[in-house]
């Protein structure tokens, strides 16, 4: 059994944000809460915004595409109730952001999406909190829906392990969705099954076990049902919308990278294991040696890929 941990961790560095980038985010999101909260004391003083980073920058699952793009999401907060429609609300947004770019901000059904070309980009969704109602967040032309997102961040923060495996499994699958393309899952949807995955395995100390286990737990889930709950309000399906051919073509996918995982895990050489997850992680994932492992080895990464085999099994 060829040991691809290493190759793993590498290719974890490859995919994650590097500092310089991520500097450049904090800069950008500060600038634009800047003109944000300019915008509003100047044009509509009664809106106070406020301000909260979410999504996958705050769950530390957030990845570089191999077209070297990433994203931030700051939430745009306003705690009273708007006396103008969501989609009124989000065009003020856009206004206080516009021209912070040479791109013009997208206004998008859920959040108004700032493009700093061929680098990453930054959502600002908007939302009001009052006393006895959920948080509640504007989608353009349909009014407002129950939405909270520090719970989803919560959620997940409560699944993690110490080591880091999980979110590091998370960054994989991303990684995986990002090669593949094709409308698989958002990275959201990845995160919540990989985290229900985790609840019904033993986290081996080798990342591609795990990795296989993970697959193998995503399979088994939406085989019994297809779907993807979020836990947290709304709490809805994100599999819901899916046509036929979407399912499908996700379905396809998850078998035929299960199916290579499994036959890397019980490859001897290195080089022809890491070719196996290169079908499917892309060519940011590295080569490894071409030669076979010693047998000793190969023995005690077997114990290790059976133990962790699932609860139950």
């Amino acid at each position: 059994m060829a040991d691809c941990h290493g190759l793993f961790q590498s290719f974890h560095e490859e995919i994650s944000i590097g500092k310089a980038k991520k500097d450049k985010m904090m800069n950008s999101k500060n600038g634009l809460r800047s003109r944000i909260r300019k915008y509003f004391k100047e044009n509509h003083p009664e809106y106070e915004p406020k301000f909260y980073i979410q999504g996958s920058y705050k769950m530390k699952s957030g990845i570089r595409t191999k077209d070297d793009i990433c994203d931030l999401d700051d939430g745009v907060y306003f705690f009273r109730e708007p006396d103008v429609a969501a989609t009124t609300l989000q065009g003020w947004v856009w206004d206080a952001v516009n021209g912070y770019t040479d791109a013009t901000p997208e206004h998008r059904k859920k959040c108004i999406r700032n493009i700093f070309s061929h680098d990453y980009e930054i959502d600002n969704p908007v939302y009001y909190k009052v006393d006895g109602k959920e948080y509640q967040l504007a989608v353009k032309g349909n009014g407002w829906e129950d939405s909270d997102p520090k719970a989803m961040v919560d959620w997940i923060n409560k699944k993690k392990d110490k080591e880091g495996r999980l979110i590091r499994n998370i960054k994989y699958l991303k990684g995986w969705c990002d090669n593949k393309r094709n409308k698989m899952p958002s990275g959201l949807a990845m995160s919540i099954l990989a985290a229900n995955a985790k609840d019904k395995i033993v986290l081996n100390d080798r990342d591609d076990i795990t990795l296989k286990d993970i697959l193998n737990e995503i399979k088994k889930a939406l085989n019994t049902k297809f779907e993807c709950i979020v836990p947290a309000v709304p709490n809805d399906d994100l599999f819901a919308d899916y046509d036929k051919t979407r399912k499908e073509n996700f379905r396809t996918a998850l078998n035929e990278f299960l199916e290579d995982a499994e036959k890397a895990i019980k490859e001897d050489n290195q080089f022809k294991a890491s070719k196996l997850w290169r079908k499917h992680l892309g060519d940011r994932f590295p080569e490894g040696e071409d030669k076979k492992e010693d047998s000793k080895l190969r023995s005690a990464a077997a114990i290790g890929a059976i133990t962790s085999n699932p609860w139950g099994e």
